[in-house]
């Protein structure tokens, strides 16, 4: 990664929360994989197509197909506040597979967010793929949102039932 590049970073929120795509409150109020309950914590992807997957997961096709969503792009203004941690560097390998995570996993998340502004983590869901996490207070002032737009989710994967 060149820490000169412009690094872009995506979310998807529901309409009626557009305003608040980086309060980090869904996570503080159920914590994430990478933090525990009562941390304000961003999830955002690096590219759209691991957004989609990630919100997917989470929310299911069903939800992104019949509800209004916003896709947020963001920038980071400062590529050198970014810590990455690859696959090897995860504690627990087992952290990088679906299901719920350990309070060991979102206490070593919750340490890297505290030392970073930014921190990249390795997908779950979409394996080569990966995710841009970030405290909101901590990373105050090394971001800029650059634009919002409609979330258009093609019906195909919410197709109907027979």
């Amino acid at each position: 990664m060149d820490p000169q590049a412009p690094l872009i970073a995506w979310r998807i929120d529901k309409q009626v929360h557009v305003d608040e795509w980086d309060s980090g409150v869904g996570a503080k109020l159920s914590g994430g994989r990478w933090n525990p309950k009562g941390m304000s914590v961003v999830y955002c992807s690096l590219d759209p197509a691991t957004c989609i997957l990630e919100s997917a997961v989470h929310k299911g096709f069903d939800v992104l197909d019949a509800q209004p969503h916003i896709l947020t792009r963001m920038q980071i203004v400062e590529p050198g506040a970014v810590k990455v941690i690859g696959p090897s560097d995860v504690a627990n390998p087992a952290w990088l597979h679906g299901g719920m995570p350990s309070a060991g996993q979102q206490e070593w998340g919750a340490s890297l967010l505290e030392a970073h502004p930014f921190v990249i983590f390795p997908s779950v869901v979409s394996k080569r793929s990966w995710n841009l996490v970030f405290q909101p207070s901590r990373a105050h002032g090394k971001y800029q949102l650059a634009d919002q737009e409609r979330l258009a989710v093609d019906g195909r994967l919410n197709p109907p039932r027979p």
